[in-house]
């Protein structure tokens, strides 16, 4: 999978800027310290996918700047500001970048669903050469994994972002474009304080 491109969409971790859905539970201090443990957590495992597959990580960062990013995540890793937008036009500029570097499978998560593992990515990366969208559904009706082997700006507009209608207006358009799609297990995301619980059992 040498042609291969995992995107990790993540921030930098600065109190009241991230996870602020969190806060109420876990003040500005906390939530930030979760965002920075379960960053660390989703590149612990791209960085597995990585090593066995040869395979490229990118990381899509929010906030802070490359020096913070590179000091905290590492420098051996190549990091790209997201565009300004909505999750959509942003996701659709990091896949349309990935595949001008002469990319050929390009797979996008976030850092919010630590059930992602080795397994998870290397399913979804070898859907990629037989589909064109590869999508891993969320238990909130959103995605928390999605897969192009070519850039489909159509599944990144007129989507009600941070909605349980994503995955289903996604599945519309896909439909309505005739894509070959496949799917991965459901899992869920951790976005609010009582999904609190799925991330206890990684400290």
């Amino acid at each position: 999978m040498a042609n291969s491109t995992l995107i990790i969409f993540t921030r930098y971790p600065e109190p009241g800027k991230t996870k602020t859905r969190m806060i109420p539970a876990l003040g500005a201090e906390g939530a930030a310290k979760l965002q920075r443990q379960m960053s660390e957590h989703t590149l612990k495992t791209a960085t597995e996918w990585q090593k066995s597959s040869g395979g490229n990580i990118a990381i899509y960062f929010a906030g802070g700047n490359v020096s913070l990013m590179s000091n905290w995540l590492g420098k051996d890793l190549t990091y790209y500001p997201q565009k300004e937008g909505n999750l959509g036009y942003r996701m659709e500029s990091a896949f349309n970048q990935a595949f001008n570097r002469g990319v050929t499978r390009v797979v996008t998560i976030g850092i919010d669903c630590p059930d992602i593992n080795l397994v998870i990515l290397n399913q979804a990366f070898s859907c990629l050469s037989e589909k064109e969208l590869v999508l891993g559904k969320a238990e909130d009706g959103g995605y928390y994994l999605i897969g192009l082997n070519y850039l489909i700006p159509e599944l990144f507009q007129n989507i009600n972002w941070g909605t349980s209608q994503v995955l289903a207006q996604t599945q519309n358009i896909a439909n309505s474009l005739n894509l070959n799609t496949a799917y991965l297990p459901m899992l869920r995301d951790v976005d609010r304080p009582e999904d609190l619980f799925i991330w206890q059992k990684y400290q």
